[in-house]
């Protein structure tokens, strides 16, 4: 296993999810690596399962996928990043969504590269890689 993690978008992890053919494509970024995500995108996961009505069957292979991903959890240091993105982001005069300021603060906590297929939603944040596919498709 590589010493070279990323931490998926929650986007990303919809398609593996999925089975989406968006998945094959961003699959060379994260073959024998650690993946990582955030708690955001748990969260999110999870809405969207309870949006949708999920059976048991369902919410059971929404778990086991979680079981493959190591899950950054909040903390103080992830919520100081997260202030400085959102402040910078809005001083710039393009705020972006709660949700992706939290992931963006997540990557950049442990300067990992953040793999998503929005790459608009993350651009110009400082210090944040985002590797991204987007227009290949």
């Amino acid at each position: 296993m590589s010493d070279d993690p990323r931490l998926l978008d929650t986007n990303i992890v919809s398609y593996l999810m999925r089975g989406h053919t968006l998945a094959e494509i961003y699959r060379p970024h994260f073959n024998d690596r650690i993946l990582a995500i955030s708690f955001i995108t748990v969260g999110e996961l999870y809405r969207g399962a309870e949006k949708a009505g999920w059976g048991l069957r369902k919410r059971s292979s929404l778990e086991d996928t979680l079981e493959n991903f190591v899950v950054i959890p909040f903390d103080f240091d992830i919520a100081r990043q997260f202030g400085k993105v959102m402040a910078e982001r809005e001083r710039l005069g393009r705020p972006i969504s709660l949700h992706d300021g939290w992931i963006a603060a997540c990557a950049m906590r442990y300067s990992i590269p953040l793999v998503t297929h929005n790459p608009k939603d993350f651009d110009s944040i400082r210090d944040l890689k985002v590797i991204s596919e987007a227009g290949i498709e």
